[in-house]
C-alpha cells in the first residue's frame, strides 16, 4: 500500500507540473518575447528550484493538506486514504491537461479530500472546508483580476512609441552670493522621447525601456514558477508523510521536483496555448503587468499558509489586463471556467470510488 501511495502522489506531481509548470511563462511566450523552447527551460529550472526551497518557506501548507480538520482525524493515517486523494486529483488534472484546460491542482486535492472522506465514517466538516479551502480559491481570481485590470492602466500611460530613456544635461542658473557672481551649472536630467529623438540630439547616456522591461517580464515569470513550486510542492509533499519508504520528508520534495519538471517538459504545451494565445492577445506591457500580479499574490499567500491556486490567480491577472486592454476572449475564458467547475466533483468522484475499492 506503500507503494500504491508513492506512485499515485509522484503521478499527481507529474501531471501538475504538466498543467502548472508553463503558467508563469504563458504571458512570455504569448506576447513573443521568448520562444516555446526557451520559456520551457527557463519555467522548469523555476519551478525545480521553488520546489527545493518550499520546505523552508511554506512549512504551513503541509499541514493543511494532510486533511487534519476536513476529515476525521483516523482517516488522515489512512494510507488507502491518501492515495485515493492522490489518484482523484491526478487523474483529473492530467484529463484536463491532455484537453488543454489550466485547472488548479489544489482545486483537485480538495475535490480528492473531499470524495475520500465522504467514503469514511466520519464525513467531511464543510465547515473546514468553506472557510480554509474554498474561500482563498474564490477571492484569489476575482482579486488579481481586479489589480490586473488597475496595474495594466498604470503602465499604459507611457506612450509606446517613447522607448528611449536618456541621461540629458541642462543648464541652471545658481544664485548669486555676496562673493561672487552668478553661476551656471550642468545638471543631469531624465529625458523619455523616441529613439529618433535621443539619438538627433547625441544624448551621452541612453537605453531602451522596452528591453529592460522585457528583462523584467522574463523575471517576473521566473519568479511566479518559483512562487508555484513553493506553493504547490507541500500540498504533494504532504501525501507522501505516510510513506515510511522515502524516510525523511527531504526525500519527498526531491521526488516531487523531479516529477513536476518532467511533467511540465512532456506535456505542458497544450495548456500553454489556452493561456498564452486563447484567453487575450497578450502584449508586452498586459503580459508583465499579470505577472507582476499573480507572482505577488502566490508569494504573499504562501507566506501566510493560504492554498491559493496559482492558475486562478494567473487566469485572472491575465482576464484583468484582457478586459483593461478589450482583448479578451469571452468564449475562451468561460471554457476555462467550467472546467474549473467541473474539476472538485470529477476529483471527488474518482476519489470516492477508489477509496471504496481499496
Amino acid at each position: 500500500m506503500e507503494w500504491l501511495l508513492i506512485i499515485a502522489a509522484t503521478f499527481l506531481a507529474f501531471a501538475n507540473g504538466a498543467n502548472d509548470n508553463f503558467k508563469g511563462f504563458a504571458t512570455v511566450w504569448g506576447s513573443g518575447t521568448l520562444e516555446y523552447r526557451q520559456a520551457l527551460i527557463l519555467a522548469t529550472i523555476a519551478t525545480i528550484v521553488g520546489s527545493l526551497l518550499s520546505w523552508l518557506l511554506a512549512d504551513g501548507l503541509v499541514q493543511q493538506f494532510s486533511g487534519k480538520g476536513l476529515v476525521a482525524s483516523d482517516a488522515t493515517q489512512s494510507l488507502p486514504f491518501i492515495a485515493s486523494v492522490a489518484m482523484g486529483a491526478a487523474v483529473t488534472v492530467f484529463l484536463a491537461t491532455r484537453l488543454g484546460f489550466p485547472i488548479s491542482t489544489t482545486h483537485a486535492l480538495i475535490g480528492g479530500l473531499v470524495g475520500a472522506g465522504a467514503a469514511q465514517a466520519g464525513g467531511v466538516h464543510f465547515a473546514k472546508l468553506f472557510d480554509t479551502f474554498l474561500l482563498p480559491l474564490l477571492v484569489s481570481p476575482l482579486l488579481a483580476a481586479a489589480l490586473g485590470v488597475l496595474a495594466y492602466r498604470l503602465l499604459k500611460v507611457r506612450p509606446v512609441e517613447k522607448d528611449c530613456a536618456c541621461v540629458a544635461l541642462e543648464p541652471v542658473a545658481l544664485p548669486a552670493t555676496a562673493s561672487a557672481q552668478q553661476v551656471s551649472a550642468m545638471l543631469p536630467i531624465i529625458v523619455i522621447d523616441q529613439a529618433s529623438e535621443c539619438e538627433r540630439a547625441a544624448m551621452p547616456v541612453r537605453l531602451s525601456i522596452s528591453k529592460y522591461l522585457d528583462r523584467l517580464h522574463v523575471g517576473s515569470a521566473m519568479a511566479i514558477c518559483l512562487a508555484r513550486g513553493v506553493n504547490d510542492t507541500p500540498k504533494l509533499v504532504a501525501l507522501l508523510l505516510l510513506a515510511q519508504g522515502l524516510g525523511a520528508s527531504q526525500g519527498s520534495v526531491v521526488l516531487v521536483a523531479l516529477a513536476m519538471a518532467l511533467g511540465g517538459v512532456l506535456f505542458a504545451r497544450k495548456v500553454a496555448q489556452t493561456m498564452s494565445q486563447r484567453v487575450t492577445k497578450m502584449d508586452h506591457t498586459s503580459g508583465l503587468a499579470a505577472n507582476l500580479i499573480t507572482a505577488s499574490l502566490v508569494l504573499f499567500a504562501s507566506k501566510l499558509g493560504l492554498p491559493v491556486s496559482t492558475t486562478h490567480v494567473s487566469v485572472g491577472a491575465i482576464a484583468g489586463v484582457g478586459a483593461s486592454a478589450r482583448k479578451l476572449d469571452w468564449h475562451a475564458l468561460r471554457n476555462v471556467l467550467l472546467s474549473w467547475v467541473l474539476t472538485l466533483p470529477l476529483a471527488a468522484s474518482v476519489a470516492w470510488a477508489m477509496n471504496l475499492a481499496l
